[in-house]
């Protein structure tokens, strides 16, 4: 296997953008006398977690740190859905100051990185704050590229999106994998080329119709798929099950009901 990560290449003293997956749920804090804006906490940090590896290498390797990550599905800029929590949940992970940066572009972001010392970290506000993101603007990935030396993809729950901050900066900078990125990579290939039976698949996700080439490959595979969160709606509602006011993708019920009726119970 042809390695491409982060441990192949020199980072000391080279700015690093690193998408990483920080799209983790907040909860707001209850605090009496604070102001009229709301005060959010990271409430579930497993995402953050697992990207540690990948950001201690960087720092102790004295790189400079530059994050990027998108938050949740905002129509717009959403202060609901900011990472400043993430930032501050970050930093006392990594006990060391995470600078939060409130834009993704722009010359704030500029002036920021330009300070940066090696061993230094920020991260930049969501990504999908700017509809350019998911677009996949050249010029939008072209400005969030500029702010680097180097890009680093550790999202790998992203990585089969086509966004700016996922595919777009790769045209502009060199790219390499993030520690988290090569070990889902590792173990997913040998799940699916020397799997042990019985093979057991689950997939969730909001809509079934991003998943349907996963579903389709899985389904060659294993012994049992098992479909959860929001898409098993979409499954349910096509057998005839009531779902309520659940998402569901109703122009896939009858895509449904012609594909998988033979494939899945």
């Amino acid at each position: 296997m042809d390695k491409k990560t982060i441990k192949d290449i020199d980072v000391e003293n080279k700015t690093v953008l690193v998408r990483v997956d920080f799209n983790v749920p907040l909860r707001e804090v209850k605090k009496a006398k604070i102001a009229p804006a709301k005060v959010f906490e990271v409430a579930d940090d497993t995402r953050i977690i697992k990207t540690l590896p990948t950001l201690e290498y960087l720092l102790d390797q004295e790189a400079k740190v530059v994050m990027i990550s998108h938050l949740g599905r905002p129509k717009g800029r959403d202060p609901n859905l900011s990472l400043l929590a993430v930032a501050d949940h970050l930093g006392a992970l990594l006990k060391r100051p995470v600078k939060f940066v409130s834009d993704c572009i722009g010359k704030e972001i500029e002036e920021a990185v330009k300070a940066m010392k090696a061993g230094d970290i920020i991260l930049l506000e969501n990504t999908r704050f700017y509809p350019q993101e998911e677009k996949n603007d050249p010029d939008f990935a072209k400005k969030l590229a500029s702010l680097a030396d180097i890009f680093v993809n550790d999202a790998f729950a992203t990585a089969h999106r086509s966004h700016a901050s996922t595919v777009g900066v790769t045209k502009y900078l060199p790219s390499f994998a993030g520690l988290l990125m090569e070990k889902e990579v590792i173990e997913l290939t040998e799940v699916m080329e020397s799997p042990e039976h019985t093979f057991l698949g689950i997939i969730g996700g909001a809509k079934i119709s991003t998943k349907m080439g996963v579903i389709e490959n899985l389904l060659k595979k294993v012994d049992t798929l098992l479909l959860g969160g929001a898409l098993a709606n979409t499954v349910l509602k096509a057998k005839g099950f009531e779902v309520g006011k659940s998402l569901i993708e109703k122009e896939m019920i009858d895509f449904y009901v012609r594909y998988f009726s033979g494939n899945l119970n």
